[in-house]
């Protein structure tokens, strides 16, 4: 399937590997696989009570933060670190004891997990007002459309898609231009996914 329309109204609900909440299940890799199999996983989940991340042993993960007012990180190391709606991603191998607080009330997030070794990835935020384009050289890609206007996206075989707050496309081997527009201030994450070894 060389794209799919991710949308956080009909994904799979599922519990935390921790039982501490649940996650949105947006793509997973392959299909059917589990929580400790999966190359790569993409989920969404509502966070609402501090606590500890689950463990995800040679898993490499992204976060970022959806909407909500604020999370802060306690890295294993003693560093503390803020994610606020829109910001920066935090990056950290699946095994670190991480624990969350919430800088006041619930969050909703973006998490990207790859199995190291086999799955690299890389998460970025992306401003979009008017047209961009940008170029597609992994594997698999995401744009997912956090904020803002609606976004069209035609993909590199000229197709065209439309993605509204709260969906995000997925590309499967669909290396190629990619032009993104937006009539008013939009907000995207971006991630791109190649295949090691």
């Amino acid at each position: 399937m060389p794209h799919r329309l991710l949308d956080l109204a009909t994904a799979r609900a599922m519990p935390w590997k921790n039982g501490g909440g649940a996650t949105l299940e947006l793509a997973i890799a392959p299909a059917g696989a589990g929580l400790d199999d999966f190359a790569w996983r993409i989920s969404s989940a509502r966070v609402g009570t501090a606590g500890p991340f689950s463990a995800f042993a040679g898993v490499d993960r992204s976060l970022a933060l959806l909407s909500g007012a604020g999370l802060r990180l306690q890295r294993g190391d003693g560093r503390v670190e803020e994610l606020f709606s829109g910001g920066a991603v935090a990056q950290f191998p699946g095994e670190e004891a991480i624990s969350a607080t919430l800088a006041d009330g619930p969050v909703g997030d973006l998490n990207l997990m790859t199995r190291r070794g086999v799955w690299r990835h890389r998460l970025a935020p992306l401003r979009l007002h008017g047209r961009q384009e940008l170029e597609n050289d992994a594997e698999v890609m995401l744009l997912w459309c956090q904020a803002g206007a609606d976004i069209k996206c035609r993909l590199p075989d000229g197709e065209q898609q439309l993605m509204q707050s709260g969906q995000g496309l997925l590309l499967e081997a669909q290396r190629g231009p990619l032009a993104l527009y937006a009539q008013q201030p939009a907000l995207l994450y971006l991630a791109w996914l190649y295949r090691e070894g």
